[in-house]
């Protein structure tokens, strides 16, 4: 097995698919837990948040040849101005998937097009990984759009209310109304395998981004 890498974050899903992913590509991970409490600045920015931490957590790296990692996400609905975005944990924990269902409810059609259209999201990730020598960022996306209502028992966070487009060919995403070479036929991403969901993952195009460049 390759060099290690330490996951800074109390969120178990976020370390299965970490170590579903890396675990291929030759990286052991696990799951770093600190008893000191990491701020989280107020940022508008995904980037300066995941910085921030990993600064704050490198004193609690068991090995000084050990790699550190975080990874900070948010789902931006355009409808809402990128509402919730950098606050999604927040608002996850206080008005939940449910919350946002309401602030969309207007926007319902029997067209799944339509629906595509105009409940338009995309999850965006941002990952840091201190390398032992300095931190190195990657990003990730996925477009795709908000269902009219919770779906799924899978995943974790706005999972049971996030539909991705289609993806072509050779991997990159399409737009509503498109169907492409890898669908999840209209399901959430809490109501497929996890295997399905990284083919479209946010997280893993931030996380091959950060191996690409080790």
């Amino acid at each position: 097995m390759g060099k290690k890498i330490w996951f800074l974050t109390g969120n178990l899903g976020k370390v299965k698919e970490a170590q579903q992913h890396l675990h291929k590509l030759g990286y052991e991970v696990e799951q770093l837990v600190i008893d000191e409490e990491i701020s989280e600045p107020q940022s508008d920015n995904l980037q300066s948040v995941a910085q921030a931490k990993i600064t704050q957590a490198l004193p609690y790296l068991p090995n000084d040849d050990d790699m550190l990692l975080v990874e900070d996400a948010g789902l931006f609905v355009e409808h809402l101005n990128g509402f919730p975005g950098v606050y999604s944990a927040y608002v996850l924990k206080t008005i939940g998937c449910n919350g946002i269902l309401k602030l969309l409810s207007h926007l319902e059609s029997e067209d799944p097009v339509m629906n595509g259209q105009m409940r338009k999201a995309e999850f965006q990730s941002i990952a840091a990984l201190w390398n032992g020598d300095k931190i190195i960022f990657g990003n990730g996306k996925c477009p795709g759009w908000i269902s009219q209502q919770i779906d799924g028992e899978g995943g974790f966070g706005f999972d049971p209310i996030f539909i991705p487009f289609d993806l072509d060919v050779i991997g990159n995403p399409l737009t509503a109304g498109n169907y492409g070479e890898t669908s999840t036929h209209g399901a959430t991403f809490a109501a497929v395998e996890l295997e399905k969901k990284q083919l479209f993952s946010h997280r893993m195009r931030a996380l091959n981004e950060i191996i690409s460049q080790l």
